[in-house]
């Protein structure tokens, strides 16, 4: 079946949307999520507050949408271009790219913002963790369980549990270093850095998770 062709009306109602969650990124990242109200995002779109719910049945739902908006275009850029581990080149290879895609995309202001954000209004909203979760970590648990998956299948890694496997993976490249980066103890690893300590969690990794582990 062929896709609907576009109609000016269309045209009209996706740039609307893109209008708002624009507004929704500055205002959110500026104000947080408590400050926030949807009278004060129509007001900046330029539109009545009955227009916005037309798009965001509610702040919640814009707030969702915002998160999905930034992490799935941050996601598309690092990670998209990644082939699959062992084509072209070792196993060791791939996950140290694999994992510098990881870091260098965790490093982006707007994820680190929006998860410093999270973490401030949590506790008074807690339907913020679970929308963050969803729109960001468990996108990437998915993905990195499809890699692993592959990975298996192929037999460039010993059979177990891909999900588990590719926690693993993430939380060695994570470790401190991005608790750091959140804290704001580091302003940012830099290009040899961010690889060095890859590398050195790989090579950690492999060594439990590797073709000679088992």
């Amino acid at each position: 079946m062929s896709a609907e062709p576009l109609t000016p009306e269309s045209s009209r109602g996706d740039a609307k949307r893109r209008a708002i969650l624009d507004v929704a990124h500055d205002v959110f990242l500026a104000q947080g999520y408590a400050a926030t109200s949807m009278s004060e995002i129509a007001a900046k779109v330029g539109g009545s507050k009955g227009t916005l719910y037309n798009y965001f049945r509610s702040k919640e739902e814009l707030f969702s949408a915002f998160m999905n908006d930034i992490c799935v275009s941050q996601a598309a850029i690092y990670f998209d271009p990644l082939r699959p581990i062992g084509d072209g080149g070792s196993v060791r290879a791939s996950l140290i790219d694999l994992g510098v895609s990881l870091l260098d995309f965790l490093q982006q202001p707007d994820i680190m913002a929006v998860h410093r954000l999270v973490i401030a209004e949590v506790g008074r909203f807690p339907e913020l963790g679970e929308l963050f979760y969803q729109n960001g970590p468990k996108r990437g648990e998915i993905r990195f369980t499809e890699i692993f998956r592959e990975a298996m299948a192929k037999g460039l890694l010993p059979p177990a549990d891909p999900r588990m496997v590719g926690q693993r993976l993430k939380d060695l490249v994570m470790s401190d270093i991005y608790m750091q980066l959140m804290w704001g103890v580091q302003d940012g690893l830099g290009a040899a850095r961010t690889r060095a300590h890859v590398a050195e969690s790989v090579d950690i990794f492999l060594k439990a998770f590797g073709p000679a582990a088992r």
